[in-house]
């Protein structure tokens, strides 16, 4: 039966106060959402059509999987990390998969089987693959890898024996190690990040993934960016509904500063919900240019980068010392996500979509 995305919608909303009653205790027990990502595949998220599965621009297919991202994000950031790395391993087997190995992971993913995306090396060498006939053998690790231990699948990119880049898609329990890292992060507890080291695994040859480099292709690779903005919004969401909360509850929401800074981080979160809503219809549309879609996208992740930023310190600002009580849904939404922010090279990302713009001045964003 196709999925129905309105009813999925409908109830990944009706999870979101369930999910936010359960993010602080697994946030302080740093706990796998187990039961979150069950629910969600009971709905049929992990299975959810991709707009790359399609031949032509699908904004319904961009504004269903931005809405589920948003909404997950809203319930704790960490389940929303934990779904992104799944929804962009199923975005990759789409797009670059054999037909075998698209039913296969689809047929996993809807038996419960939960995939990581693995792709950063540690600072002693990284994840390496030797073929031997119809096997590899992989030598090394990844690190930062969310979904550590409970994931039962992942992408990894590994150096084959030429230096060169590749996919792999892996179901796991072949022998891999996981441990934690050695300075946990400070944020995104639930998300249980750790390091696994692949050393001695045995592998078939066809857990390749594409052809030489397509990890590094674009748009997919910049593009894909839009999925962690719409994790992020939700997060955002879910500040300001807290923070008018507790300033209600304190007396204090009436006040004209706190109004003021309130109205400013509305503008914030309304600008990042428009952002989103832009970088996913232009990251999805396939016939569109590949440089306009990347730079749509990175103009996008800034903009809600810095609405998030920029939110967190009104809030701060607003609430006073109260922002700071660990175990506060305040206090651990912030550390959720400003270390969910810190994705990498955002100047490049800034500069790179700015000069696309900026040498296309007949180009806009429009959602």
């Amino acid at each position: 039966m196709p999925l129905d995305q309105s009813s999925l919608l409908h109830e990944a909303a009706a999870l979101v106060p369930w999910m936010q009653e359960r993010a602080g205790q697994l946030d302080r027990d740093a706990a796998f959402p187990d039961q979150e990502i069950e629910r969600l595949r009971h709905l049929g998220a992990l299975t959810m059509p991709l707009p790359v599965q399609g031949r032509e621009r699908n904004d319904a297919l961009a504004d269903g999987l931005a809405s589920l991202l948003i909404l997950v994000g809203q319930g704790n950031l960490s389940v929303g990390r934990v779904l992104e790395a799944h929804i962009n391993t199923m975005h990759l087997v789409a797009r670059y998969g054999t037909e075998a190995q698209q039913r296969d992971t689809e047929a996993a993913a809807r038996d419960g089987c939960l995939f990581g995306l693995w792709v950063t090396d540690p600072p002693a060498g990284g994840l390496r693959m030797q073929r031997a006939g119809d096997r590899i053998r992989l030598h090394g690790g990844k690190q930062f890898c969310s979904s550590a231990g409970h994931a039962g699948g992942a992408l990894v990119t590994a150096a084959d024996e030429a230096a060169g880049t590749r996919m792999l898609v892996l179901r796991l329990g072949i022998g891999e190690t996981v441990s934690p890292l050695p300075a946990p992060l400070q944020g995104m507890r639930a998300s249980t990040t750790g390091a696994v080291d692949f050393t001695g695994c045995d592998v078939p040859a066809g857990a390749i993934l594409g052809e030489l480099g397509d990890y590094l292709r674009e748009p997919d690779f910049s593009a894909g960016a839009w999925r962690g903005s719409a994790v992020a919004l939700g997060g955002l969401i879910a500040l300001l509904d807290v923070a008018v909360a507790q300033l209600r509850e304190s007396g204090r929401l009436d006040s004209p500063h706190g109004q003021a800074r309130i109205g400013q981080a509305m503008i914030a979160r309304e600008t990042s919900r428009l952002w989103v809503r832009a970088a996913a219809r232009a990251a999805e549309d396939l016939a569109a240019d590949t440089a306009q879609r990347v730079a749509t996208v990175g103009l996008g992740r800034i903009a809600v980068e810095t609405a998030c930023l920029d939110a967190m310190r009104l809030v701060q600002r607003s609430l006073g010392l109260s922002a700071f009580r660990q175990g506060t849904a305040v206090e651990r939404i912030c550390r959720d996500l400003s270390t969910y922010l810190r994705q990498p090279a955002p100047d490049e990302v800034l500069t790179g979509s700015a000069s696309w713009f900026t040498a296309n001045p007949e180009a806009t964003v429009t959602a």
